[in-house]
């Protein structure tokens, strides 16, 4: 979980700061490349970059050389922050979040699980206003779950909306107990 948390976090940096200098069209071709790189090599390029008996130069000139030509400058100066942070052990995971989470833009993945089928227009504001909520375009998945009673429950990511009669009874039924054994 904690490396999950570490690898969001300094792929959302990289994607910031890239976004701005190279673009995110650029960012996700690096690193759909690199992920490619690790898939054929990941146990050499990880194991010799995180190698203690390797000095920082060496390190330094293989990311060069191995990351050079067809990749932004941007991606070599995230990588040597990685070494510097000792953090170049992180390099799959952060790759692997990148793929998920920025492969189509700024589209978020997130499902929509109702107990009966919605009206389209109704499906059209959910999405606008969950996508003026979070600030991201969604690719919207819709389930129907009729464990819900009714109402919606929204899942992305780790984020977790749930605006169902079920949890609102569930709710209900805390307050009640809570009121019953004072």
């Amino acid at each position: 979980m904690k490396d999950d948390v570490i690898a969001r976090r300094y792929a959302d940096a990289f994607f910031s700061y890239a976004s701005q200098t190279c673009g995110e069209e650029k960012a996700v071709e690096d690193w759909t490349s690199v992920r490619a790189l690790l898939l054929e090599n990941r146990e050499l390029v990880i194991n010799f970059l995180d190698t203690p008996t390797i000095t920082s130069l060496e390190k330094e000139a293989f990311i060069d050389k191995f990351f050079g030509e067809g990749f932004s400058a941007e991606l070599r100066q995230f990588l040597r922050l990685l070494l510097k942070k000792d953090r170049i052990d992180k390099l799959w995971d952060i790759a692997e979040y990148i793929r998920l989470s920025y492969l189509y833009g700024k589209k978020t993945r997130a499902l929509l699980k109702t107990s009966f089928p919605l009206e389209l227009d109704l499906i059209r504001l959910i999405i606008e206003k969950l996508e003026h909520k979070f600030q991201r375009r969604l690719k919207l998945y819709i389930e129907l779950d009729a464990n819900l009673l009714g109402g919606v429950k929204v899942i992305m990511g780790n984020t977790v909306i749930d605006g169902s009669v079920r949890k609102r009874l569930e709710g209900l039924k805390t307050k009640l107990d809570a009121i019953r054994t004072t």
